[in-house]
């Protein structure tokens, strides 16, 4: 299987803790005052570590945090910016929209959120919003980043760069790697969650990430700039200038992120001197837009991405000439019309994905295996056309999008059983889809969106996907909503025409989501949302494995299900930010076959969320002193996972829960200082079986600001 780390490796030098505990509180030390409160968040974020470490005991006790949170509210000081609820979304209806306005579930990770994540990764910082899971998040550098949402798998959850698609028809199931994203250069991310086929078309079953890049500041001209060096050798650098006058603006940014890294797979014996296995990553993009006139404005945007890893070959098994090289390019135009009613838009978007696999002949820890080289290609090209009008108490949207992906596959390999060399994949499939979407507006507080799309694929003919989502907001503080999708997920090239494992039989999945919820805002800047969701999934493609004839192949297993619930509540103020979240997601298969993918003689229904949790929870605290300085601590626990072992039984991994604390010291109105020191209680624990994760790691540094 063609993953970027197979399986998502990490390795792990033994990480040196300092010999006093006191040596990481230094930058505490700002103002008198500072430091009593610098231990206390530390003390603060121990002991919830400590009683999340019995995950059972956390579940019983969550609500009782969230009462604390909801409690402390009413008393708590109010914060002049304004409501919440007020906050405009694009990625909801495509153009924008206030969140009082859908009955949508969307989170937003803001500018001010990504601007205190600079020792951070994107996953990282997804693998705290409700509902989201990013499995090897915190494992060696390089390992393949992918995103689930509420159980899901990796190719359900789809990524968009700017509100246009990104997906990898090389990989299995067309998911996108965050690898990818250098975090400095993304001004906010946006996350609907639930079925939305029905806008962004297939992929999008469990939600869609909107990753929206940094546009051109508000001066002639800009300069940003930080340097942060950290853990495991850990150093990174980033530029960007931006500038603007009446007729036009543009944006550059680069990005450099290395890393010597650790030993990916797990040393259980602590005696075969594993080496490290480092990470280097560049990312360079840019963008330019020119106002052609009052109406008309033009876009063109590109970036490169590009990192090499090394890899190991396996669970506890050390391999020293394994790597892997990673390129990604995008190419984009758009065209923006505004006439009386709205805004038409015109897209073509091209991505481009390659990876280049290459096990030496140096070393061999496979004695079955020589030498090893594989090339994966995909390339998508995506062609959009929409129209929103805004009609009194109607808003309507209609768009025609087509999409043509390929893909070129090669593997080679040599050793025991002489040279192996399947024949090269060259596939492709296309797909052309009209859609629409219409907003009743009330000013009563009620509104409902009725969409829906029809595709027409090259292999599978004609669907039809709908959404409904009506909502109600009473007096607004609080609303109610309940939304209807269906699903459309069609099988990859991977799963379709792979030489070993492909079915050209296989059958799209479908599904129906349904989520039922309500949320609640106040003038005080308070909000909390409870969110249930349930999908239901038919024809769900199951990758099978025979142990004793060593076939493997995909195939429609059944009907899968995934059910549970969110809750989150944010609370802020001039001094204090809080934000807890807590899921609780199950899912159950039911199918002719186990979990390992052998037939049964009749329907079995078994557990099928493997790498998923069952139960989640987040909680971030932060207090800002003064105008200068800011501290905050956060906490991350998991509960026991299954992982997919073929031809035998799940794994069953514990849980776990890692904690962190976050400073920034703003030095002048342009330089500002930052500590990040991440997994304090250096907690050991294993995202995959074999594999290693983080343990205590920092990353310090300093950014400019023009």
């Amino acid at each position: 299987m063609p993953n970027g780390r197979w399986e998502g490796s990490s390795k792990s030098g033994k990480a040196r803790r300092p010999a006093r505990f006191n040596n990481i509180l230094f930058c505490f030390r700002v103002k008198s005052g500072n430091v009593n409160a610098g231990v206390a968040f530390i003390f603060i974020i121990i002991f919830l570590e400590a009683v999340t470490k019995n995950f059972s005991f956390m579940k019983k006790k969550f609500f009782l945090v969230a009462a604390v949170l909801l409690s402390s509210s009413l008393y708590a000081q109010t914060d002049s910016s304004g409501k919440l609820l007020d906050e405009v979304i694009l990625t909801s209806n495509k153009y924008p929209k206030k969140q009082s306005q859908t009955g949508k579930v969307v989170t937003i990770i803001t500018s001010q959120q990504l601007e205190q994540s600079k020792g951070r990764t994107i996953g990282e910082l997804l693998n705290t919003i409700a509902g989201i899971t990013i499995p090897g998040v915190n494992n060696a550098p390089g390992t393949n980043l992918t995103t689930n949402i509420r159980g899901g798998s990796a190719g359900n959850a789809l990524i968009l760069i700017d509100g246009l698609p990104l997906s990898d028809p090389s990989v299995n199931n067309n998911y996108f790697d965050l690898n990818y994203f250098a975090i400095d250069q993304i001004e906010r991310i946006e996350i609907l969650k639930g079925g939305q086929s029905t806008l962004y078309g297939s992929d999008a079953v469990t939600g869609v990430v909107n990753i929206i890049t940094k546009k051109a500041g508000t001066k002639k001209f800009n300069v940003n700039a930080n340097l942060s060096a950290g853990s495991y050798q850990t150093y990174k650098q980033y530029a960007g200038i931006s500038g603007r006058n009446e007729k036009m603006n543009f944006i550059l940014n680069y990005t450099h992120f290395g890393s010597a890294g650790f030993s990916s797979a797990y040393d259980s014996t602590g005696t075969k001197n594993f080496d490290k296995d480092g990470f280097d990553q560049h990312v360079l993009s840019g963008s330019t837009e020119w106002i052609a006139g009052k109406k008309i404005k033009i876009k063109l945007s590109g970036t490169y991405g590009y990192y090499k890893t090394d890899l190991d070959a396996s669970a506890f098994t050390d391999e020293k000439d394994f790597t892997v090289k990673n390129n990604n390019g995008q190419l984009g135009a758009a065209l923006q019309y505004t006439h009386s009613a709205g805004n038409i838009h015109l897209n073509y978007f091209f991505n481009y994905v390659g990876r280049n696999y290459l096990d030496d002949s140096i070393y061999r820890e496979n004695p079955y295996v020589d030498f090893m080289h594989s090339v994966y290609i995909g390339r998508t090209h995506f062609t959009e056309w929409y129209n929103n009008w805004n009609l009194n108490k109607w808003e309507l949207l209609t768009g025609i999008e087509y999409r043509y992906s390929n893909t070129f596959q090669k593997y080679f390999s040599t050793g025991l059983f002489g040279p192996y060399e399947p024949p090269v994949l060259i596939e492709g499939i296309s797909q052309f889809s009209p859609y629409a979407s219409a907003v009743l507006k009330n000013k009563k507080g009620f509104n409902l969106e009725l969409g829906g799309r029809w595709n027409h694929h090259s292999i599978y003919g004609n669907n039809f996907t709908f959404t409904f989502n009506p909502s109600l907001l009473i007096q607004d503080k609080t609303k109610l909503f309940v939304n209807l999708y269906s699903a459309y997920k069609i099988p990859t090239l991977y799963q379709l025409f792979d030489p070993s494992a492909g079915n050209k039989a296989l059958q799209p999945e479908k599904g129906i989501i349904t989520e039922a919820g309500i949320e609640i805002f106040s003038n005080a800047s308070f909000h909390t949302r409870v969110t249930g969701f349930y999908h239901d999934t038919k024809n769900s493609i199951l990758f099978t494995f025979n142990p004793l004839t060593y076939a493997s192949l995909y195939i429609n297993a059944g009907n899968q299900k995934e059910y549970g619930a969110e809750v989150e509540a944010t609370y802020k103020t001039k001094k204090w930010e809080w934000d807890a979240n807590y899921t609780y997601t199950n899912g159950r298969t039911k199918s002719a076959y186990d979990g390992t993918g052998a037939p049964l003689q009749k329907d079995s229904s078994y557990f099928n969320l493997y790498r998923i949790p069952k139960n989640a929870f987040n909680i971030r605290v932060a207090f800002r002193p003064g105008k200068k300085y800011l501290i905050s601590a956060q906490l991350h626990a998991s509960g026991k996972r299954e992982e997919f072992v073929y031809g035998s039984a799940p794994a069953l991994l514990k849980g776990y829960a890692i904690a962190s604390v976050y400073n920034e010291y703003q030095l002048s109105n342009r330089f500002k200082l930052f500590l990040d020191l991440k997994n304090i209680t250096n907690t050991k624990y294993f995202d995959f079986p074999g594999y290693n994760s983080k343990r205590f790691n920092f990353t310090f540094g300093i950014s400019f600001s023009s």
